[in-house]
């Protein structure tokens, strides 16, 4: 093997781990944006059952699960639940595949559950219909990848290729191998130029939430209107994210507080005052959006489509 070839292949090796690094990163969901959604879902749940002063815990994540409790009891309806999970996460944008689960806190077992995949052959939603009694439930939330649904579908992407591999038997494999690199470094890189702006463009898109004439980037932290960018901190588009996931209902103020601030305790007095504030001015521009007080509850985002 020649030097030529080693770089060759060195470089083609680089240029593989580099696309499964981005393909990765772009799943990797922001943690922060996650719990927040979470929060909703619970907040959510609670207002099916007419409860608006109960607390939803801090979300917990469990190794891949995040743990959902609350400190009073509720009854659901499966059909219901699986509905108000599926509005919230396709608003949040959170994730394409999950699995719900829900469990009596008290024996600790597992009394409903349910799977939505990114095709909708995939859903498995079992027991519609059945309303769960009123007792202490937990809810785990888990977001599944696309390696996870290949395994339930009983497939796997490298079956074909190893079969290839090994399906010629006592021969020189390092000429077909250096063959093979070469061929996917030239193609890889012409397409890859022209898949990376597909690619781009169109996840722009997928993350764009409306309100009005605005189109608010909660991934990149971006506000537009027309031809202008705001750029918005992480507190201002996890605010404003939360206000969208309910628009049009109130917000209780202490439920903005956990879900923006968590239990840090880093807010005090006035601070979501002056951020309500803050996004009032850079939506100003639309007569039809209003971030308005409900006095002694807290703040509601009014949409006027």
């Amino acid at each position: 093997m020649t030097l030529q070839h080693f770089k060759i292949i060195l470089f083609t090796f680089a240029t593989i781990v580099g696309f499964a690094a981005k393909g990765l990163a772009q799943k990797a969901a922001d943690e922060g944006h996650i719990l927040v959604s979470l929060r909703m879902i619970g907040h959510q749940v609670l207002l099916q059952e007419g409860d608006s002063t109960s607390r939803v815990l801090p979300v917990v994540k469990e190794g891949k699960r995040y743990k959902l409790q609350f400190t009073s009891d509720f009854h659901f309806d499966p059909e219901e639940l699986v509905a108000l999970v599926d509005s919230v996460v396709k608003k949040s944008q959170v994730a394409e595949s999950y699995l719900v689960e829900v469990e009596n806190c008290l024996v600790r077992q597992v009394v409903y559950s349910y799977e939505i995949g990114a095709s909708h052959r995939l859903d498995l939603v079992p027991c519609r219909g059945r309303i769960q009694p009123k007792g202490c439930y937990t809810l785990f939330f888990t977001i599944l990848d696309v390696e996870t649904q290949g395994l339930v579908q009983g497939k796997s992407l490298l079956q074909p290729v190893k079969a290839d591999l090994n399906g010629q038997k006592g021969m020189d494999y390092s000429g077909v191998v250096i063959a093979t690199l070469v061929i996917v470094l030239l193609i890889g890189i012409s397409v890859y130029s022209l898949k990376q702006k597909v690619t781009t463009e169109a996840n722009a898109n997928a993350n764009l939430i409306t309100l009005g004439e605005y189109q608010f980037d909660p991934r990149n932290m971006e506000l537009r209107h027309k031809d202008e960018v705001e750029e918005l901190t992480s507190k201002e588009s996890d605010l404003l994210l939360l206000l969208h996931t309910s628009a049009n209902s109130t917000l209780e103020r202490e439920l903005i507080l956990k879900a923006v601030w968590g239990d840090e305790g880093d807010y005090v007095g006035r601070t979501l005052d002056v951020f309500i504030s803050k996004l009032r001015k850079k939506l100003d521009a639309d007569s039809r959006i209003k971030i308005v007080n409900v006095r002694g509850v807290g703040y509601k985002l009014i949409l006027n489509e």
